[in-house]
């Protein structure tokens, strides 16, 4: 039967019978997948390329037929107790590898081919003579914020918990470089060519015998962009920004999908996963030293911004009164993002300002969330949100649930229109408080 056919006999049963698999499982098992398999799959990059390759050698792993990649696809460690193994499908070459084949064309803004380098990590960054603070040569990187789903793929390649074998599987993970192609085609006036490859995913996946065991509820995606950019809305009136539609096929829609960033109201099957940072370190001494670091940094201003104007009535209204607060006060740091600025894409330049400071405001950008956040973490500064939907409602497995923990919200625009006043109110121990808790 083709897969169409059979998926309209079943499609009751795809959004009745069986939800998300996350609904049922507890979210540990994508956690530790994320947390685990990092040393697993950083360490051995590392070691295969630290003998003596100058900046000019840097690994290079765009292409999906490398001796290097077939090397790091191998299953390293034991699976831990308790966690469940997953299936990794081996996709036709056109939803993952194959796209990175034109990698200047994969974002409309930028060159990505300078960022899919090292498996999504990027370009390394190598010490500067006389830097304290930096940081082991290898595990720093010019990390673009929208790889993630390259760098999970990495991972799970490498994770003790995946299995070759589907019978035996509890989970299915999908590598589509889904947020790679989507920002390829935000100009794509023809919506159909647009939404082609994600309706071939889901054909693909409807062929797959696995999928009915569940009828896909125990299959996954890992996503680098934000949901917005996969849930076009054709309805008459809805403004076309660029989107397909992967999220609102129907097979999709009972899938488990990482992404990060969720639609707070209508994203029941999306679970938010960190923006990736700079920092990707081989050892637990490493993240011991560099937390340490942070600790001792010395912050000699009271808050900072790195960020622009934006468009639309209330992100423009907050983040005008941030421009100009931080404009005319002495205790503010900035890193300004205007259009041909390369400052805000600079991780030293970023991270210098941020580790000068005890607040780093984090005000909606493009959408909600913002990569910044987690730059701000990585740096000890004490993030300052305006909106709920920036942390709160998006990274409930990574972040503590009493908000107070780790964050200062300002609400209103009578509490961001005194931004430095509110700030300095806040005692100093309980500043010091905060920032242990970010950095921990």
């Amino acid at each position: 039967m083709a897969s169409k056919e059979r998926y309209s006999a079943k499609d009751k049963s795809l959004h009745g019978l069986h939800g998300s698999l996350l609904l049922q499982a507890k979210p540990g098992f994508y956690l530790i997948l994320f947390l685990l398999a990092w040393f697993l799959f950083v360490s051995t990059l590392f070691n295969s390329h630290r003998g003596g390759r100058s900046e000019g050698q840097i690994l290079d792993l765009r292409s999906h037929a490398g001796d290097e990649v077939g090397q790091l696809s191998a299953v390293t460690g034991r699976c831990p107790e308790g966690i469940a193994q997953f299936y990794m499908y081996d996709l036709p070459p056109r939803f993952n590898f194959a796209l990175l084949d034109a990698c200047r064309t994969l974002n409309v803004y930028t060159d990505m081919c300078p960022h899919v380098a090292n498996r999504g990590l990027g370009q390394l960054i190598f010490s500067a003579p006389g830097d304290e603070l930096r940081r082991a040569d290898g595990s720093w990187y010019a990390t673009h914020q929208f790889i993630g789903e390259m760098i999970f793929h990495a991972r799970a390649e490498r994770h003790p918990c995946r299995t070759t074998d589907p019978l035996v599987a509890e989970i299915f993970y999908v590598p589509f470089y889904g947020g790679l192609h989507a920002s390829s085609k935000f100009r794509e006036p023809d919506l159909a060519e647009r939404d082609r490859l994600a309706v071939e995913l889901e054909e693909f996946l409807l062929d797959q015998p696995t999928w009915w065991r569940r009828n896909g509820g125990d299959h996954f995606l890992a996503l680098g962009r934000t949901a917005w950019d996969f849930m076009r809305d054709d309805a008459d009136g809805s403004v076309d920004f660029g989107a397909n539609r992967l999220l609102r096929l129907p097979a999709v829609a009972n899938m488990s999908v990482l992404t990060v960033e969720r639609n707070p109201w209508k994203g029941h099957n999306q679970f938010g996963v960190p923006y990736p940072s700079y920092f990707h370190p081989r050892t637990e001494e490493e993240v011991l030293s560099w937390q340490d670091a942070m600790q001792r940094a010395r912050r000699t201003h009271l808050f900072a911004f790195v960020g622009g104007p934006r468009k639309g009535i209330e992100k423009a209204a907050v983040r005008a009164a941030i421009l100009e607060q931080c404009g005319a006060s002495p205790r503010c740091l900035r890193v300004e993002c205007e259009p041909g600025s390369s400052q805000c894409h600079d991780p030293d330049r970023v991270l210098e300002v941020m580790m000068g400071s005890e607040f780093c405001l984090q005000p909606p950008g493009d959408s909600f969330t913002r990569r910044s956040v987690f730059d701000a973490v990585l740096a000890g500064c004490v993030p300052v949100f305006f909106s709920p939907h920036t942390a709160y409602t998006q990274y409930g497995w990574f972040l503590p649930a009493d908000a107070a923990e780790y964050s200062v919200f300002l609400d209103g625009e009578e509490r961001w229109g005194r931004i430095e006043e509110e700030l300095s109110q806040i005692p100093q121990e309980e500043v010091a408080r905060l920032r242990s808790r970010v950095i921990g």
